[in-house]
């Protein structure tokens, strides 16, 4: 087995190689002056089991194309298997036909890592769960609520409630439920008449409940502040989010210090936070968890032959 890592989340990797023991895989990759992707595998992979690092973000394309590049160079070079390996699937939103003329793109980077080479992925927290049909290579699908759950529960919270911000996530804040063993609520929105202004609604009893939203990813953190406003406005007695990828922009950076009323707010290193963000300057508490070791085990798994479905949920 060797494990390499593209650029997008170093980090990640260097912890996950840290967790099984082992060195990263040693690989150049540069930039040619016009912007071209230059990659090459310094250690022997013929016959290997190798498996490249790369969430899809902070510059998608960047990030996607170097990790078919990678995937390209590991074919080339006579690797056994190359597992994809992504904490973060770029995209994934665009998952569907929603409007005339428009791409389903989860789907065509589907084909594309499949066509670079990749025999297998392994990735977390999907946007939409039939992502994996786009595929015909084996997926494993992994769940962040192994370790976020673990944090939530070590909190002991005085009257829990699990919350999803949006109709959407209703499903996966019922399996969070079922792990805390909490009560469900759920925040509705709908739109009304031409202004196009959106109006939310609570669909469960909030009053003096330590609310946990629950959510696989956010950017502008939109609905996050949204949701979390109304559920203040029906008497919750503290709010926190519990998102799993957090590749925030700087709209979502803007709303969480001037619309927020979230006390707390818990994540994963999946995405790496970003370089020019001081997270001090929030006024909510901001707790990122590591998900190396369970991305970890999940290789190891893959590479001896082993179940990975008992690290789906805990």
């Amino acid at each position: 087995m060797i494990v390499f890592s593209g650029t997008a989340n170093r980090p990640l990797a260097d912890k996950m190689m840290e967790f099984l023991g082992q060195p990263l895989g040693e690989m150049d990759i540069r930039r040619f002056p016009d912007g071209e992707i230059h990659c090459k595998i310094k250690d022997n992979v013929r016959g290997r089991d190798v498996f490249m690092v790369q969430p899809i973000v902070g510059s998608p394309n960047e990030m996607l194309m170097e990790l078919l590049i990678m995937i390209d160079a590991a074919r080339r070079g006579s690797a056994n298997r190359i597992t994809a390996v992504l904490p973060y699937y770029g995209y994934a939103r665009q998952d569907r036909k929603d409007q005339p003329r428009v791409p389903i793109t989860a789907k065509l980077v589907a084909n594309l890592l499949v066509a670079a080479g990749a025999n297998r992925v392994l990735t977390m927290d999907l946007h939409a769960q039939q992502i994996q049909g786009f595929f015909d290579i084996p997926v494993d699908h992994l769940h962040a609520a192994t370790v976020l759950v673990k944090y939530l529960r070590e909190m002991k919270l005085n009257k829990p409630l699990v919350v999803s911000p949006d109709t959407g996530g209703a499903k996966m804040a019922y399996a969070y439920s079922q792990m805390l063993g909490t009560d469900l609520a759920i925040v509705a929105k709908q739109r009304l008449g031409d202004a196009e202004v959106d109006a939310f609604s609570v669909v469960g009893n909030v009053k003096g409940c330590d609310v946990i939203m629950v959510d696989d990813m956010s950017t502008t953190c939109g609905t996050l502040c949204a949701a979390a406003k109304i559920l203040k406005e029906n008497g919750a007695a503290s709010i926190r989010a519990a998102v799993t990828h957090l590749p925030l922009t700087d709209k979502g950076v803007e709303r969480l210090k001037a619309e927020s009323e979230l006390i707390e707010l818990v994540t994963t290193d999946t995405v790496p936070m970003r370089s020019d963000l001081d997270i001090a300057s929030l006024p909510m508490k901001v707790t990122v968890l590591s998900i190396a070791e369970l991305l970890g085990e999940a290789i190891r798994r893959i590479h001896e032959d082993k179940s990975v479905s008992s690290l789906f949920y805990s």
